[in-house]
């Protein structure tokens, strides 16, 4: 594909793990289509009606027109209500109609991003949740949100992978973005004082948050002489985690904690940053 340079990694890294995806379901008997994933209330099925849905969105597409039963407990605001529409109104797809619209889905979508030549910084295109962000970063949130889901169809099949693709570099990214405002605003670290994320295994990185006088959090690659927390964890943990796949005590014996205990519970105890 030949994108402006600016989206480049990102149609690369989409390409990848919905390629990923289409290999992972293709092959699915009927039932192993109702596992459940580690996307809290999802199985593979709603996993992959999400993200035929999002994509024919990109596409342009009109909503479905569907009203969702009222026992769905997981859906609690506006935001859950719009992303479970494209799920429930494909819940009793077949294995058969969820490839075959999964396929149709991938190769107009390709065909859209071969064919982008809108300014990727100017343009506006609709967001997650119906809004307008510009074209750079629609394709950044469907790079990272594919990959994400690719892992938790990974994980529910039990097929792990791509823990270092393309993909993975992009969630590393969008993640890490929102750690400052865990440590500074949801954990409430005191002003002067810094924490450490010491990432190992797959891919690995430290990154310090450092909170000014005034309370706000910046982040940046240099360590800290004296930081109040240091949380040390594996890259798969890390991911987790971060997107809200469990509460962090379920993966406590694979986090290691200095410093500051109660900090430290605060911090992870608000550790997801997406919703």
């Amino acid at each position: 594909m030949t994108v402006h340079p600016s989206l480049q990694p990102y149609v690369d890294a989409w390409t990848h793990s919905i390629e990923a995806i289409s290999e992972l379901v293709l092959p699915l008997a009927e039932a192993e289509w109702n596992r459940a994933t580690p996307c809290p209330n999802w199985s593979v099925r709603d996993v992959v009606s999400h993200i035929i849905g999002i994509e024919c969105e990109q596409l342009g597409d009109p909503r479905p027109i569907h009203t969702l039963p009222r026992d769905l407990r997981h859906v609690v605001d506006e935001f859950t209500r719009y992303m479970e529409v494209q799920v429930d109104v494909r819940r009793h797809h077949t294995a058969p109609e969820m490839t075959s619209e999964l396929e149709y889905t991938v190769i107009r979508r390709m065909r859209q991003l071969r064919n982008e030549k809108r300014d990727p910084a100017t343009t506006m295109v609709r967001g997650p949740l119906g809004d307008q962000v510009t074209l750079e970063l629609a394709l950044r949130l469907r790079a990272f949100d594919v990959w994400i889901h690719e892992q938790d169809l990974r994980a529910a099949l039990g097929v792990p992978g791509n823990w270092d693709s393309p993909g993975a570099l992009v969630a590393r990214d969008m993640l890490l973005a929102g750690l400052p405002k865990v440590v500074a605003k949801h954990a409430g670290a005191p002003a002067g004082s810094a924490v450490v994320l010491d990432v190992h295994g797959t891919l690995e990185f430290m990154r310090t948050v450092r909170i000014d006088a005034e309370g706000r959090g910046t982040m940046d690659n240099s360590p800290s002489l004296g930081p109040a927390v240091t949380l040390v964890m594996d890259w798969e943990t890390y991911v987790r985690l971060a997107a809200g796949r469990g509460r962090w005590h379920t993966h406590a014996d694979r986090v290691k904690i200095e410093g500051d205990p109660e900090l430290a519970e605060a911090i992870l105890s608000h550790f997801a940053v997406t919703p």
